[in-house]
């Protein structure tokens, strides 16, 4: 378990200059991105998981002013009950009655079994918090969450070892495509957008898709190098 405080984590999205509020920008655009980018029509509501959501700023900030957030069927899954209130808050203060924001452990399957498989996949500020060979585990295991043509944005960092060519190629081989993958110059964060062109795996609710270390703080993972 960690010792991080982690509603006082989430401080440094307060700061318009800090690498985690940039990096949340990107993660907002790349959401953006996806539900515009979603044909219209689309048959019943628009499904996304977001695992160890925080204070759910990434998710419920995309969707606040979107013309299409009502077409979307949104958990989020937070341990800390304080950012689960927040975030809750934050949901109800932005009119988005789709979106349920839940205490539980993200690191289980089952926690997102009346949801999968998803269209949308937010996967932000975890996969610095586990070991390499979890997040090796957990890329392998999204085509169980994620439907086909559903897309995944994710982050890690890129400090040393920068393991991000690895997530990428995992990926890949899983049956994803990558749409994007974006750098600051100067920060030590990455945001990566797969779509699955594979098929879709069968969901099990009883794996433990990785075990959460909370190794991670702001500076380690978005210092500014400059």
């Amino acid at each position: 378990m960690s010792d991080i405080d982690w509603h006082a984590w989430h401080g440094a999205y307060d700061d318009p200059t800090s690498g985690l509020a940039l990096r949340l920008r990107v993660v907002q655009r790349r959401i953006v991105e996806w539900l515009d980018a979603v044909p219209a029509g689309s048959d019943g509501p628009l499904r996304v998981l977001s695992m160890c959501a925080g204070q759910g700023r990434d998710v419920v900030g995309a969707l606040r002013d979107h013309p299409r957030r009502h077409e979307v069927r949104a958990l989020l899954v937070e341990l800390d009950e304080r950012n689960v209130t927040l975030a809750r808050a934050a949901a109800a203060a932005a009119g988005l009655d789709g979106v349920d924001v839940r205490t539980g452990d993200a690191s289980l399957a089952a926690a997102y079994a009346d949801v999968v498989p998803v269209h949308l996949a937010v996967v932000c500020g975890v996969l610095g918090n586990m070991t390499d060979a979890d997040v090796e585990r957990l890329v392998d295991l999204m085509p169980t969450l994620v439907a086909p043509g559903g897309t995944v944005i994710w982050t890690r960092h890129t400090g040393a070892p920068d393991l991000t060519p690895e997530v990428r190629r995992w990926f890949g081989r899983a049956g994803f495509r990558e749409l994007g993958f974006d750098t600051a110059e100067g920060y030590r964060f990455a945001v990566g957008v797969h779509v699955l062109d594979g098929p879709a795996a069968a969901f099990d609710p009883s794996v433990q898709l990785f075990v959460f270390r909370g190794a991670c703080t702001p500076d380690d993972t978005v210092r500014h190098l400059g």
